[in-house]
C-alpha cells in the first residue's frame, strides 16, 4: 500500500498546490486600485507579492526599499515622458519647487573651484538674523568639512534645509577677515516666488508693464495680480506677460490668471482621461484686466501651464504671442501619495485649449530619449531662427473665435515669430558663454568690489558705473587664464553682448533679479517685439 499511497498522496500535494497558486495568482491579479471617496486606494498586485517574498524567503538578506524604488522607475519609465516616480527622499525637494515656501536658511549659493559662495541672503531670513553676508564663502556644516569636488548643488540643498526650528552650524571665511567666522542658524519657513521681475517700460509716452513668471506654483497668482496692481498704480496701460522658460506647474494657477483677461464664458482649458471625467474651466467675467492689452512671450521651454495660459488668450483672440514655439506637453499629471512616504505623478488627462487643439508633441510609450531629443532636433533643422522649418503633427485645422487657423499637436505657434539672433555670436563668444566664464568672472568682479558697488541702489546708476569700468579687458583676461584664447576680431564684433551680459550679471549679484530683469531685457529682440506691439 506504501508503494502506492505515497505518488498518490505527492500528486494530490502538486494538485492542490497548482490550484491554491492559480487560485491567488487570480486574486492578486484581479486586485488593482479603486477609486473611493475621491482618492485612488491601492490594493496588492502581482508585483507586491513578488517583493514580499524575496523580502521574506530570499536566501540572504535584502535592501528591499532600494528594490523597490528601482522597480517603480523602470516600471513608470515604461510610460510617458511626463509620468514620474518619485522616492521618498526625493518628495519634499520635489514637492518644494512648486510650494509657497520651505524651510531652510535662507540664501542663494553658487559652487565655484569646490566651493560653497554665497551670492545673496534672503531679507528677513534666518541667515540675516545672524548676520551672514553675501561673499562668504561656506567652508563647514556642523564642525564637519564642507567643500571639495563631491560637493553640488542637490548635496547643498539636502544639508541647509531641514525641518523648521531645527539647528546648522556652519563655518564661513569672509573677505577682509582672516579667521573663520561661525554661525548657528535656526531654520526657518523660505518663501519660494514665481515672479522673477516686475517693472515699467516707457515708449513713445506710453507706461507698458513687465512681468516675467518662472513657474506656475501655490503662490503664483497671488503674485501676478499683486505685480500688475502694483504696475497699474505705476501708471501701466498694457502689459507684457513673459512665460519664456516656464516649465509650468499647478493648472488650476493658469486658469486663475487667464480669466483675469477674459469675458464671462470664454473658454480657458478643458481636461479628459480614461477615467478622469471631462473638465472645463470657463471665464467668470470677474477679471480686473479684460480690457487692458497685453501680449504674452513663449519660447522652447515654455510648457504645460504656460501653454494653457498662451492658448487661451491666443484662441480667445485676447492676445498676440510673441517668439518661438512652445515645449508641446498637453498632458496633465495627477500626484498620488504612497505609504511610505514616495509618490507617482501619474498622466491622468490630456488637455486642450479652447478651439479643441491638444498640444501635446508626439511620443512613444517607454522611448524618454528620443522625446528629450526632440528639442535639439528643432535647433538642427533651424527653427530657433526660422519658422519656415516648423512642422505640427496634427494636421487638422483648428480656428480662434475670430477664424485664424492654429495648430496642435507640438506647441503653441507664436503670432509673430522672433528668431534668435546670432549676428553678433562668435566662437569665442560662444565658448565663454558655454563654459560659464561670464557668471564666475561677474561674481569674482563682484566679490573683489563689493564696498565699491554697494553704493549703488538702482540698476541705472550701477551700470553707469560700470559701463566707465574696462571689464571687457578684465574679462579677457580671465577667460585666457581659463584656457580661451583671445581673438581680437571676434571680441570686437561680440564686444556688445558680452558687454551687457557682464554687467547684467554684475548687476544681479549685488541688487538681485529686479535690477537684472530691466537692465537685461532692453536690448532682448522680443522684448523689443512686443513693445513695438504695445507701443502702437
Amino acid at each position: 500500500m506504501k508503494k502506492y499511497i505515497l505518488p498518490t498522496l505527492t500528486v494530490l500535494a502538486v494538485a492542490l498546490g497548482i490550484v491554491i497558486g492559480v487560485s491567488l495568482s487570480q486574486k492578486a491579479n484581479a486586485q488593482r486600485i479603486v477609486y473611493q471617496n475621491g482618492t485612488w486606494q491601492f490594493e496588492q498586485t502581482k508585483i507586491d507579492r513578488l517583493l514580499q517574498l524575496m523580502e521574506n524567503a530570499y536566501v540572504d538578506s535584502l535592501n528591499i526599499d532600494s528594490i523597490t524604488d528601482e522597480v517603480m522607475t523602470e516600471l513608470v519609465k515604461k510610460l510617458d515622458p511626463h509620468s514620474a516616480y518619485i522616492p521618498k527622499e526625493d518628495l519634499e525637494m520635489v514637492n518644494s519647487e512648486l510650494a509657497g515656501s520651505f524651510s531652510g536658511i535662507g540664501v542663494q549659493f553658487t559652487i565655484q573651484q569646490d566651493t560653497v559662495r554665497i551670492v545673496a541672503v534672503i531679507a528677513g531670513g534666518p541667515s540675516e538674523g545672524v548676520g551672514v553676508l553675501a561673499g562668504d564663502k561656506l567652508i563647514t556644516v556642523d564642525d564637519s568639512l564642507f567643500v571639495g569636488k563631491k560637493i553640488n548643488n542637490e548635496k547643498v540643498m539636502r544639508t541647509l534645509r531641514g525641518e523648521k526650528g531645527t539647528q546648522v552650524k556652519i563655518g564661513v571665511l569672509r573677505a577682509g577677515t582672516p579667521e573663520m567666522l561661525y554661525f548657528t542658524i535656526t531654520r526657518g519657513d523660505i518663501p519660494v516666488t514665481s515672479v522673477d521681475a516686475k517693472f515699467v517700460i516707457e515708449s513713445k509716452g506710453k507706461k507698458i508693464g513687465f512681468v516675467r513668471a518662472n513657474k506656475f506654483g501655490e503662490t503664483t497668482y497671488r503674485e501676478f495680480i499683486t505685480a500688475l496692481a502694483e504696475l497699474r498704480a505705476q501708471g501701466a496701460t498694457s502689459y507684457i506677460i513673459d512665460l519664456r522658460e516656464n516649465s509650468g506647474g499647478y493648472m488650476d494657477q493658469a486658469i486663475r490668471m487667464a480669466n483675469e483677461f477674459l469675458r464671462r464664458g470664454d473658454m480657458i482649458v478643458y481636461s479628459e482621461g480614461k477615467a478622469y471625467p471631462r473638465f472645463e474651466a470657463k471665464a467668470d467675467g470677474s477679471g480686473r484686466f479684460k480690457d487692458t492689452p497685453i501680449v504674452v512671450l513663449i519660447d522652447d521651454f515654455s510648457a504645460s501651464a504656460s501653454e494653457i495660459f498662451a492658448g487661451a488668450m491666443q484662441d480667445n483672440d485676447r492676445a498676440q504671442i510673441i517668439g518661438r514655439r512652445s515645449f508641446g506637453k498637453g498632458l496633465v499629471q495627477q500626484q498620488l501619495p504612497f505609504d511610505d512616504g514616495s509618490a507617482i505623478r501619474l498622466t491622468v488627462a490630456r488637455y486642450y485649449t479652447p478651439s479643441g487643439r491638444c498640444i501635446q508633441k508626439p511620443y512613444t510609450l517607454g522611448e524618454q530619449g528620443d522625446y528629450e531629443k526632440e528639442l535639439v532636433e528643432r535647433w538642427e533643422h533651424g527653427e530657433f531662427y526660422s519658422a519656415d522649418s516648423i512642422h505640427f503633427a496634427d494636421t487638422t485645422t483648428y480656428r480662434t473665435k475670430a477664424g485664424r487657423i492654429v495648430h496642435g499637436g507640438g506647441g503653441i505657434m507664436p503670432d509673430i515669430f522672433v528668431g534668435r539672433d546670432t549676428t553678433l555670436n562668435t566662437p569665442w563668444y560662444n565658448k565663454c558663454v558655454n563654459l560659464a566664464y561670464t557668471y564666475q568672472f561677474a561674481y569674482q568682479y563682484t566679490d573683489k568690489n563689493r564696498k565699491e558697488l554697494s553704493k549703488f541702489k538702482d540698476w541705472q546708476s550701477l551700470e553707469q558705473h560700470l559701463l566707465k569700468q574696462n571689464i571687457l579687458r578684465e574679462f579677457v583676461a580671465f577667460a585666457k587664464a581659463k584656457g580661451v584664447e583671445p581673438n581680437e576680431a571676434e571680441i570686437a564684433k561680440s564686444k556688445p553682448l558680452m558687454i551687457r551680459l557682464l554687467n547684467a550679471y554684475i548687476v544681479r549679484d549685488m541688487l538681485g533679479d529686479e535690477g537684472f530683469f530691466p537692465l537685461f531685457e532692453r536690448d532682448d529682440e522680443i522684448t523689443k517685439k512686443a513693445v513695438e506691439v504695445l507701443s502702437k
